[in-house]
């Protein structure tokens, strides 16, 4: 796992977020709800030390038997309890507006770091996984929120504690020196001793995130292929991989409780014994009348709340160990995506031209053990041409069709096409994202926009008028993996390139037979629409009639890398030079 020191990139990470967040155009804002929280945990310590001087007055009004002076100390009493519970409430709220608005605004940071291209996917590589980047997915959605709320939990806990310690220092050592060295002394060695015996919980919480999200992955994965898990009866592998995980969850799981039980035990002690030890100290001088009751009752106040301000790091160690854990998760995503978004050193070259899309010298490794799976292909495939390119080897087939869309770069060569805007690639499986109809239609590269009439006609073009209906109009939000078939998606595929009217457009044909009669209707479209067109396939799922009426060439890749290319009109094949 990457493994990044948190005493330096840490910080650094925690530093640059707030000076992005106080330079983004909510930083006014942040900053002033920064600054009222500051004020009124200034206003709740003030309130506290007079607490603590009126609570005095009060317990020796009632050790004299004072009765007028009880019922002004009382009503004294309940005045700051009601100030301090309305500046208290007022807290809480400044601090979970600040928390919400640094929380949006870092979490759309994040997201769009991870959907820039190429970011999100390289983020599967296997090299980037390798370093401990599972699940960029939930460090964005929780650690995220984790990070943010706690981070200013723990900032205004500090502040609170500092304020704390300028506050009643002075109380505690006006009623006794010893009692102030006391308290420093207690917090010191408390702290350096809850260290000491939680110092494993990072690394625990750590873990414990990552095995959290896989359990969680392996569930999703079930909802995800419910119906290819039905068909092919896999429950027992895969309820075997999830009992596997959930064992992993749960031994890490019981490795923290054991952790936090041994700490528990100090923490729990250093608690109750801190409401003793001043009572213990003080009581001595009201039995030798050196001070009043009152005093007895205020020293142990302001003992338990300057040790408590000391002691940050034991009362709140199980939540900080958390919170590093989050910290550590951050930083490994933020150099997961400097990482996927660092250039690759490739032996391809990728050119812009608009007139051809042409291979040149193209060799392709495998991307699982590093094979030849291509070897020093040269073809040029000019607009008005339709294409027809077939390997024995899906994985040639795969690798060739990455590499000409510009994401694969595992090989030597150069790759001419037209730019991004004018060729659109038509993948294996059609991918609809979440959405509407029109969104799923118009493509992003489009220029010119397209009324109601130019979509529904071309979807009536290609029978496509049930699928407008199911989708509720074209501006109804669908999912369309659960509402579309396979064969539907490709369809609205389909209309997507007619729409956008692109030069080229590449097509990665399943591996399975399609219906011949869809097949042979889409490839007139494209040739009517005046689209060129490389389709992809496997040998045999095209005969002699249709490479005749639907294409002008055709490009066959054998087994071991070596090609051949012919035009369909029977003129002598063309094999690439020995």
């Amino acid at each position: 796992m990457l493994r990044i020191p948190i005493n330096e990139q840490g910080w650094g990470l925690f530093l640059q977020l707030l000076k992005n967040l106080a330079r983004s155009e909510i930083g006014g804002k942040a900053i002033g709800l920064f600054v009222l929280l500051a004020a009124l945990l200034i206003g709740v310590n003030g309130l506290n030390v007079l607490n603590s001087y009126v609570g005095r007055d009060f317990m020796t009004a009632i050790a004299n038997r004072d009765m007028n002076q009880y019922v002004v100390e009382a009503g004294l009493y309940l005045g700051v309890f009601a100030a301090s519970t309305v500046v208290a409430v007022y807290v809480r709220y400044a601090e979970e507006s600040l928390g919400l608005l640094w929380r949006e605004w870092m979490t759309r940071r994040f997201v769009e770091l991870y959907l820039q291209y190429p970011t999100y996917y390289r983020m599967n590589d296997a090299l980037i996984r390798s370093t401990g980047m599972e699940h960029p997915d939930q460090r964005i959605a929780d650690d995220v929120r984790s990070f943010t709320t706690t981070t200013l939990s723990f900032v205004l806990m500090l502040l609170n504690g500092l304020f704390t310690v300028v506050a009643f220092s002075s109380v505690l050592w006006r009623i006794s020196p010893t009692l102030f060295g006391v308290a420093v002394l207690y917090a010191v060695v408390g702290s350096l001793l809850a260290v000491r015996l939680g110092s494993t919980l990072v690394d625990l919480n750590n873990s414990q995130l990552d095995k959290e999200a896989g359990f969680r992955a392996g569930l999703l994965h079930v909802t995800e292929r419910a119906e290819s898990i039905a068909l092919l009866h896999r429950e027992k592998p895969l309820l075997k991989r999830l009992f596997r995980r959930l064992d992993d969850l749960v031994n890490n799981f019981r490795r923290i409780i054991r952790v936090n039980r041994n700490l528990g035990f100090f923490i729990t002690g250093y608690n109750y014994l801190m409401q003793v030890l001043p009572i213990l100290l003080v009581a001595p001088l009201f039995m030798r009348s050196e001070i009043e009751f009152g005093v007895v009752t205020q020293s142990a106040m302001a003992f338990i709340t300057l040790v408590s301000a000391f002691s940050l790091i034991i009362t709140q160690f199980q939540s900080i160990s958390s919170f590093m854990a989050v910290v550590q998760r951050l930083i490994n995503l933020w150099y997961g995506i400097e990482l996927a978004q660092t250039e690759t050193v490739s032996g391809i070259d990728w050119s812009e031209n608009g007139e051809a899309v042409a291979y040149e010298n193209l060799t392709l490794r495998s991307t699982s053990d590093g094979h030849v799976i291509l070897k020093d292909l040269s073809a040029t495939m000019p607009q008005g041409q339709r294409t027809l390119i077939t390997c024995v080897d899906n994985a040639t087939k795969e690798s060739l069709f990455k590499a000409t869309a510009g994401i694969l770069d595992i090989g030597t060569g150069r790759v001419l096409r037209p730019r991004m805007s004018r060729i659109l690639f038509l993948p294996e499986r059609a991918y609809l994202p979440p959405g509407t109809l029109r969104e799923a239609l118009v493509s992003g590269t489009s220029d010119a926009a397209l009324t109601d009439e130019q979509i529904v006609d071309t979807l009536k073009s290609l029978s496509a008028e049930a699928i407008l209906q199911r989708a509720g109009g074209l501006d109804r939000e669908n999912e369309w993996d659960s509402l579309l078939s396979v064969q539907e998606q490709q369809v609205i595929s389909l209309a997507r390139i007619l729409l956008a009217s692109p030069q080229f457009a590449v097509i990665d044909l399943p591996s399975t037979d399609l219906n011949r009669e869809k097949m042979q209707h889409m490839l007139r479209k494209l040739t009517e629409a005046n689209i060129s067109y490389l389709v992809m396939g496997r040998p045999g799922q095209q005969n002699a009639e249709d490479r005749a009426e639907h294409y002008d060439a055709v490009l066959e890749i054998d087994i071991d890398g070596k090609w051949a290319w012919q035009a369909t009109s029977g003129l002598e094949r063309q094999n690439p030079p020995v």
